[in-house]
Order: structure tokens, then sequence, then C-alpha cells
């Protein structure tokens, strides 16, 4: 008797391999990522962004581990990011903690610009977060001192030889870039008047240091990312704590007094072999969370 299921054509039984052959992949894909289990991706964006600006960057990490939970903080956008840094370090906080209640293996940390200021506050001062590996994305984390447009957008009756005389007063520190203005002519002022950068960087007295230096070395990476062609973070080494001295010649991290004292932990990380330095030409400030390459060259691998 014959089959009674009619015969499959040549030209069929091929399409159902090729299906099979794209399918077995895909499947493959997913099951390891639900295998592997990636920790969920926390984004906080720098001045005058939102969350909408991180689109590329959240693609991105889809792509290269599928599943990944990444979630962009929708706080302080656009105006509101001018808002003082503590501030936003306490309304991030709120956000972010409940994610990280719900991560039972951590979770990772990039942070862009004046974000990688919030997220070093944030790391500094919660003593139960769980951050695995921390991307400083173009963050001016020894301080900003540079004519650079957001300046003469911000404040258009000033340069940066004079800008001290606002940002080094009461009314100056409750805007967020003056928080983190570091002029290497006016050193004693900074260190008496900075209300944010100074006290993170131990460079002004203060009596939580040591437990804050505890809860940042709870990091499992710390990573750096900035590049000679930023144009905005100046100088541009301020993304891995380099920073004028007061001839204005640019002295690296390894030889700021914060590195050599081991204040909030830098040496620490860096004899762990936990500190990671990843610069690239090319790339203007804007561009640092939507270029691809800069992904898989500093990002794409701390991210498991």
């Amino acid at each position: 008797m014959k089959d009674s299921l009619p015969a499959l054509s040549s030209r069929r039984v091929r399409r159902i391999s090729g299906a099979a052959g794209l399918l077995y992949p895909l499947l493959g894909a997913c099951l390891w990522a639900a295998a592997v289990g990636y920790k969920p991706v926390i984004i906080v964006h720098g001045l005058f962004d939102s969350s909408g600006d991180f689109k590329d960057l959240q693609r991105f990490i889809n792509e290269s581990h599928p599943g990944t939970n990444v979630s962009v903080i929708d706080l302080f956008d656009r105006s509101s990011s001018l808002q003082p840094m503590w501030k936003q370090v306490e309304g991030f906080k709120e956000a972010i903690h409940p994610i990280m209640q719900n991560a039972e293996d951590g979770v990772h940390f990039i942070c862009y610009s004046q974000g990688g200021l919030i997220c070093r506050g944030i790391l500094s001062t919660l003593n139960d977060h769980n951050v695995q590996s921390f991307i400083s994305l173009s963050s001016p984390q020894a301080g900003q001192y540079g004519d650079t447009d957001y300046l003469r957008y911000l404040f258009p009756q000033f340069v940066k030889s004079n800008l001290f005389h606002l940002c080094y007063t009461s009314v100056g520190q409750r805007i967020s870039i003056c928080n983190y203005w570091n002029d290497p002519h006016h050193r004693d002022m900074y260190v008496d008047s900075s209300d944010y950068l100074a006290l993170l960087n131990s460079e002004r007295s203060n009596p939580n240091s040591t437990e804050w230096k505890k809860n940042f070395l709870k990091i499992k990476k710390l990573v750096l990312v900035g590049g000679p062609d930023d144009g905005v973070i100046t100088p541009w080494q301020s993304s891995q704590f380099g920073f004028f001295d007061d001839n204005d010649t640019v002295v690296e991290m390894q030889h700021q007094d914060m590195y050599l004292r081991d204040v909030f932990g830098l040496k620490t990380l860096g004899a762990r072999g936990d500190l990671i330095i990843c610069s690239v030409p090319g790339v203007e400030h804007v561009y640092w969370h939507s270029n691809e390459t800069v992904f898989h060259l500093c990002m794409e691998k701390w991210l498991v």
C-alpha cells in the first residue's frame, strides 16, 4: 500500500533544511543566553541628555548579549540635568536600587559623561550595591576645565579662567557643572567650595571617606573610556583621572595624588588588575554611546 502522505519535493526539502539552518543557531543563541544569564545593565545619561538618546547602545548590547535586561534611567533629562549632583545621585539611587535588589548576581553600570560622576556618587554612598562592571564613558572623573560649547551656552559671560567666580559660591554649587568644575589655578577655592567632586576624590576632609572607599571597591571592574578627539571633556584625560597642574600640563592618573595615596581605591583596583583604560581616537563627545566600534572595543567583554 502506498503511503497516504505526499512525498516532499526536493525543493521543499531544501527550503525546510535552509530554514532549520537559520533556526538552529538562533535557538542555540537563545538557550546560551538563558544559560549564561547576562547581568542587567543600567545606563545613566549625561548633561542635557535623555533616556531616548541611548537606543543605539541598547541595540548593541542586545545584539551581542541576547536577553540582557537594559534599563536607561529616565530622570533629570535635558535642562533638569543641571540640578545639583547630590540631588541627582539620590534620585538615580532610588530608581536603581530596586533593579539591583532583583538581580541576584549583580548588575553592570554604563554611565556617560556627567552620568559617570553621578554613578561614582551612587557607588560610594550605597552600602549594599552589587555593581560588577562600572563603565565610565567619557566622564570628567577628575573634573572639567575648558572653554567648550557647553560652557559658552550655559555661561555666555564667562570663560574658563573666570568661571570660578560663580562656581565656587553657594549659588554656583546649585548647578551640576559647578559641582565638578576644577580650576587648577584656584585649587584652594575648589577644595574649600566643591560640594561634590572634592568630596568624592577625598581632596576635602570627608568623615565618610573610609566607608565610601569600601563601597566603591565592591565593583569588580572599572573601565575608563575616553579619547583625544572628544572635544568636550577638558582635558580629555580627565575621563581617565588625568588632569591639569597649575601650569596647564596634564598629569596622568598614575601620578595624581588621589591615585598615589589610594584615597578612594584607584590604586587598589590597579593592583587587583581591575582598572581598565580604553582610549579611542576619532570619537567626538556626543557619539561615544552610538559608536559600535567603541562598544566592541571598550564595553562588550565587561557586560557578562
